[in-house]
C-alpha cells in the first residue's frame, strides 16, 4: 500500500481514496490532497461529536463558515467543498448513505481577481531608473518598457516583434496578436524616441556578420530576447526604482497601461482594440479597478469615510467588550 493510501483514521475515507486510484488514477498529490481536505473535515466533525458518514448539510455549512472565518482564500473553499461532494456522491453510490449533504451547499463566490498594477507616479519611477542605465543593455530595456507602457503589448508580442514593425515612419505600429490576428497600435514620442535611440546599439546584441528580422535580437536558441530575462530586467529596474520587485512583471506594466488610459478618459471599446482582446468582457475588468481604487480613495481621503472607518471600529470594540 502507498503512503497515499495509508490506512487513515476512518474507513469511508479509505474507501473514497481507493476507488479514486482504482477508478480514476488519480495523482500522488491529488490523493494527498483530498485526503488532507476530508482529515480537517473530520476533524471538525469529531469536536462537535459528529462523523464524515453521519454529518447533515447544517454542520457541513458550518464548517465552511469557519474556513470563511480564518480568511482562507475563496478557491481553497471551493477545493474543500469540491472534496466533500465528491466524497459523499461516492458514499451514495457505494450505499452506505441515502442522501447527499452537499446538495444544498452554496459555492463560495470566487470572483475574478483584479489585475495588480502601478500607479503613474510609480511607473514614472521606473522609467526614470531605466534612464540612469548606461550602455547598450540599458538604451534596451529603456525602449522595451517605453513600448509596453506606450501600446500594452503582451510580453510575447513585445519580445517576438519584428525590426519591421518599427521600420515605417508612423505613428502606429502593426502588431501580430493571438490567433495572427493583426491590430494597430499607436506609438507616443517617448518610446519612438527610445526605440530610436536603442536601434543605434541593436547591432550589439548580434554576433558578428548576423543579422535578425528580431527588434529585440539576442544570441539564444530564440533569437530573441526572452520573455523570462526580461522579467528579470524588470525587477531588477523596479528594486532600482524603489520599488518591492514582487509588484512589477511585464503583465503588471500592460495593466498599468489600460488602467491609466482609462483614468485619462479613454472608452473601452478603443482599450479593447489596443489590448487585443477578443471579448470586452475581458477589456471590463479595469472599469472594477477603477471602482475599487475609487473607494480606497474615498475611505483614506474624504471625511463621511473615515468617519465610517472610526464607526466601525468603535462598534468592533464594544461587540470585543
Amino acid at each position: 500500500m502507498t503512503a497515499d493510501l495509508a490506512p487513515s483514521r476512518h474507513p469511508a475515507l479509505d474507501g473514497f481514496l481507493e476507488m479514486l486510484l482504482a477508478e480514476r488514477n488519480a495523482a500522488a498529490n491529488t490523493l494527498s490532497a483530498y485526503r488532507r481536505d476530508l482529515e480537517d473535515v473530520l476533524a471538525f466533525l469529531r469536536r462537535r461529536g459528529s462523523d464524515l458518514v453521519a454529518a447533515e448539510t447544517d454542520l457541513l455549512r458550518s464548517y465552511l463558515g469557519t474556513l470563511s472565518a480564518a480568511d482562507l482564500a475563496p478557491r481553497t473553499q471551493a477545493r474543500r467543498l469540491s472534496a466533500l461532494r465528491q466524497f459523499y456522491r461516492f458514499l451514495v453510490e457505494d450505499g452506505q448513505r441515502k442522501d447527499d449533504p452537499t446538495a444544498a451547499l452554496d459555492a463560495p463566490k470566487l470572483g475574478r481577481p483584479l489585475p495588480k498594477l502601478l500607479s503613474e507616479s510609480e511607473m514614472l519611477a521606473v522609467i526614470e531608473a531605466s534612464r540612469t542605465l548606461d550602455g547598450a543593455e540599458g538604451a534596451r530595456l529603456l525602449a522595451m518598457i517605453e513600448l509596453l507602457y506606450a501600446t500594452g503589448l503582451r510580453v510575447s508580442e513585445l519580445v517576438c516583434l519584428p525590426l519591421a514593425a518599427i521600420l515605417r515612419d508612423q505613428p502606429f505600429m502593426t502588431v501580430t496578436g493571438k490567433g495572427g490576428k493583426e491590430r494597430l497600435v499607436p506609438l507616443n514620442p517617448p518610446a519612438k524616441a527610445a526605440v530610436v535611440a536603442y536601434l543605434s546599439v541593436r547591432p550589439s546584441f548580434l554576433g558578428k556578420d548576423q543579422t535578425s528580422a528580431f527588434l529585440f535580437p539576442s544570441r539564444g536558441k530564440e533569437g530573441h530576447l526572452t520573455r523570462q530575462r526580461f522579467g528579470q530586467l524588470l525587477k531588477e529596474i523596479g528594486l532600482r526604482a524603489g520599488l518591492d520587485p514582487a509588484r512589477i512583471s511585464p503583465h503588471v506594466l500592460r495593466h498599468a497601461f489600460a488602467t491609466h488610459l482609462l483614468d485619462h478618459g479613454a472608452d473601452l471599446r478603443s482599450l479593447q482594440k489596443m489590448l487585443g482582446h477578443a471579448d470586452i468582457a475581458t477589456t471590463q475588468i479595469y472599469t472594477h479597478v477603477q471602482e475599487e481604487r475609487l473607494k480606497s480613495m474615498v475611505e483614506a481621503h474624504h471625511p463621511l469615510g473615515q468617519t465610517s472607518k472610526k464607526r466601525a471600529k468603535k462598534a468592533d470594540s464594544i461587540g470585543d467588550s
